[in-house]
């Protein structure tokens, strides 16, 4: 090989080179695909369209960002979508724990949570109880009471077999020693329109939910499942004063196929960070109702490997499917 042909085929290497970097630096190229596991109007949907904005504008480049909900099956659907799709950048979408780490112990799951990277939490939503505001339940008690005297006659709402809402319906009917009858929904949005409607006696949901629907003075939220009163809903109990330990609550953050090439990861994560600590996005988180935990990729990893153990301690010996 001459020098001249060796140096032309240097050259060109080094421009395809710069070519494919400068190719890589200008992601996103065409709109990002952000799947929702559930349907629209409930707590994870309303997450992701307040996020949204701030996502695109904190990665640059012109992003568009196009929210997909893609419900059923407590989740299953949208979860395995996400870990379908091209490792690419150009599908992520919102995940939920427990749901997403229960429903792969619970039953062969159509994904594998090693499939899925998280990349940022951005919520922690504590669970609740809530009924109908004509609803004769005025407690935990009276619920626990009237359920004794009249077993797998109270309907329960919930957003699905192995959800954050079904594991706390469970664990309250052991605690209460009562038995109820379980009605899943595709999302908290059917769970409180099918209470609303008094459809139901009873909605397991998530505060940030459950206090939507209670701004238009169609329920009542009779406990919260945390350890301490909630600063945005000083005025309601927890289950704990109630007498009932019951603690859940629903972990929110983004995640996207195992497998992104680094820089991509690297500009999702810095750019859901941006978005995450924008004073006007938290701002409307407080608008919301939901409760931020800002975890970074090592930690979002460490809480659902965590909880992944404690639920399948917990299914080892009590398990939910029956």
């Amino acid at each position: 090989m001459t020098f001249w042909k060796a140096l032309t085929l240097a050259s060109v290497a080094g421009a395809l080179f710069l070519s494919a970097t400068h190719a890589r630096a200008a992601y996103p190229e065409r709109p990002v695909t952000m799947i929702v596991a559930f349907g629209t109007g409930g707590g994870t949907d309303l997450l992701v369209r307040a996020l949204v904005p701030f996502l695109e504008r904190h990665l640059g480049n012109g992003a568009r960002i196009e929210v997909v909900n893609k419900p059923g099956a407590g989740g299953e659907i949208g979860f395995a979508a996400i870990a379908d799709a091209a490792p690419d950048g150009y599908t992520i979408g919102a995940i939920n724990s427990p749901n997403v780490n229960a429903i792969p112990i619970e039953r062969q799951a159509r994904y594998s949570l090693d499939r899925l990277d998280p990349l940022y939490n951005l919520v922690d939503d504590p669970g609740a109880f809530a009924v109908h505001q004509d609803s004769p339940f005025r407690s935990l008690a009276d619920v626990a009471a009237f359920a004794r005297h009249n077993p797998d006659s109270v309907t329960v709402g919930t957003t699905g077999i192995g959800s954050d809402d079904h594991l706390a319906m469970l664990m309250f009917q052991r605690q209460a020693g009562v038995t109820f009858t379980h009605v899943p929904f595709q999302g908290s949005a059917a769970n409180e329109v099918a209470l609303a409607n008094k459809k139901i006696m009873l909605s397991a949901v998530n505060v940030g939910e459950a206090m939507e629907y209670k701004k238009k003075d169609r329920i009542r939220i009779l406990g919260v499942m945390t350890e301490r009163r909630q600063e945005q809903v000083p005025d309601i109990p927890t289950f704990a004063e109630q007498g009932f330990p019951t603690l859940m609550s629903s972990l929110r953050g983004i995640a996207a196929p195992r497998g992104l090439p680094p820089d991509v990861r690297a500009k999702l994560i810095d750019a859901l960070a941006g978005a995450a600590k924008d004073p006007d996005f938290q701002a409307r988180m407080k608008d919301l109702y939901q409760q931020l935990r800002l975890l970074p990729p090592d930690q979002y990893a460490a809480e659902l490997t965590r909880s992944t153990k404690a639920l399948r301690e917990l299914w080892a010996t009590a398990p939910w499917l029956r």
